[in-house]
């Protein structure tokens, strides 16, 4: 039985498998909050109901020490979950002694360091949680509206975008790769079936430890046989607003654990601003202003309350480190104190990054070049003044890959599309309308200097029935740290790999 059937067995006794959290005591009762991988629930197991004997056990129980705790099913609605168990008995399978994660504030990097037991935590339990219900909910959806899920291969002859951050390997006395894409594959599999999708693992070798990069994520990738860039573009708001509104449903304990604002995702309800990239390149250097709102303005604004905010914590701080020193106060409140200290100086820690960060994203702005690329900086700036995604169209094709479509009416722009996620999360879709014609594609190709002989069965496509078709790929990680409000997307990811972290 789990914590999250206790419900159904209100006045009975029952026994609950699980972990201790965290442990409180007094001479007569120990309270422990059990988790069992479902949910937690407070187990009071008092000296008079269980014996002397199996109390002290009780009293000796280190965090994270794993048990079965047996007894009556209790109505409790100030507990977590609504539910607590008053112990009849206690079995003990491991007492585990000096857990090394403590109920006290952690850094980033000794957290990940022991990646291993950091998942156990709540934080981590209510994020892994909210991944797997994105997982059903996109699965859900594609099969809904008639995909079907195929699968790309993982090693690969050469990369999909002709780019080189590219993990090589040795296969069977010839070089191989890890695919960076399953689109090109995709497209093959689209024109057998209609409308296909792929999800699966992809890696780039990219020397970077930003928020957003991880060297091994997860991809789904759709693709669509006669459909346009347009058509795509409404398949994916469809998509992100059906898979958006299914996980707020569904993991409302979840979010509100990690805190997470749901008004900022039940703005995919509304319809998604669609800008080329023309305008979005005006809106970025704040050139366009969106509902009275400046992009630089903007930016300076957060730059002062960051500073602003940098300020009242000092002071706070100050406030509590004297009120420790003073003295004459019990430990509890001693430990509130120093647990509010350590998390308004990881608090700091942040805002002192904002600082470094904000005066160049406003340069960077300021800066920008037409016929660019966006960067992190800049998708960041943009997406600051609108409160739902974002897409962008039209870029100008010298910065798209070699089989997006020009567009027709204007060859300077490829077909492809950007969504931007708001609240600063940046791109978490790319994609767009595919070129058709194989003469197009190998002059792409011989432009990109592309190994011809490796893409012929990719030409073969537009040679035996070529039509129009489109697609998108979405990084499950950046959707998740959206979804939740993370920092970095390390922490969507069970065990994540990053540029220098291949343990644990």
């Amino acid at each position: 039985m789990h914590t999250k059937e206790l419900d159904q067995y209100v006045d009975q006794e029952v026994t609950l498998h699980g972990w201790v959290a965290n442990k409180r005591e007094s001479k007569t009762v120990v309270f422990i909050n059990l988790r069992d991988g479902r949910g937690m629930c407070q187990c009071i197991l008092g000296v008079n109901d269980i014996g002397e004997d199996m109390f002290a056990t009780a009293k000796s129980l280190g965090q994270e020490s794993s048990v079965a705790i047996t007894g009556k099913v209790v109505v409790d609605e100030r507990q977590i979950g609504g539910y607590e168990l008053h112990a009849t008995s206690l079995e003990v399978y491991q007492n585990a002694k000096e857990y090394p994660i403590s109920n006290k504030e952690h850094g980033i990097e000794f957290l990940v360091e022991n990646r291993h037991l950091w998942l156990r935590s709540r934080r981590q339990w209510a994020i892994m949680r909210v991944r797997n219900s994105i997982i059903y909910a996109i699965h859900n959806f594609f099969q809904k509206e008639g995909f079907v899920q195929m699968d790309a291969p993982i090693f690969t002859g050469n990369a999909a975008e002709g780019t080189t951050d590219l993990f090589e390997t040795d296969y069977y006395g010839q070089p191989a790769y890890l695919t960076q894409s399953g689109q090109l594959y995709g497209e093959a599999m689209a024109m057998a079936m209609g409308k296909i999708y792929t999800f699966g693992p992809t890696f780039r070798a990219e020397k970077s430890k930003t928020r957003r990069h991880l060297s091994e994520f997860w991809m789904i990738e759709p693709e669509m046989a006669f459909c346009d860039i347009f058509e795509n573009m409404d398949t994916i708001e469809s998509f992100l607003r059906s898979t958006v509104q299914e996980v707020i449903e569904k993991c409302g304990e979840e979010l509100e654990l990690l805190g997470r604002d749901i008004s900022k995702l039940e703005t995919v309800g509304k319809p998604f601003p669609r800008l080329s990239y023309d305008e979005a390149v005006e809106i970025l250097k704040g050139q366009k202003d969106v509902n009275g709102q400046n992009s630089l303005t903007v930016i300076q604004a957060d730059l002062d309350a960051s500073i602003a905010r940098q300020a009242e914590c000092e002071t706070e701080i100050a406030e509590r480190e004297a009120t420790i020193a003073a003295g004459g106060i019990k430990k509890g409140v001693i430990n509130f104190n120093q647990n509010k200290i350590d998390s308004l100086k990881n608090e700091i820690k942040q805002l002192e990054e904002d600082q470094r960060n904000l005066p160049k994203w406003l340069q960077s702005a300021r800066d920008f070049t037409y016929g660019n690329d966006f960067g992190g900086s800049d998708e960041t700036v943009l997406t600051r003044l609108f409160d739902n995604p974002i897409m962008v169209y039209d870029w100008p094709h010298e910065i798209k890959a070699f089989y997006m479509k020009r567009n027709p009416e204007d060859p300077r722009f490829a077909r492809g599309v950007d969504v931007l996620a708001p609240e600063g999360y940046g791109e978490i879709v790319g994609g767009g309308e595919r070129e058709t014609s194989e003469e197009w594609l190998v002059e792409k190709i011989k432009e990109h200097k592309l190994p011809m002989d490796v893409f012929q069965w990719y030409l073969d496509l537009r040679r035996y029935g070529s039509v129009p078709h489109s697609g998108f790929g979405l990084g499950l990680e950046r959707l998740v740290a959206w979804v939740c409000k993370l920092d970095h997307v390390r922490e969507t990811i069970p065990f994540p790999r990053y540029y220098g972290r291949l343990e644990p």
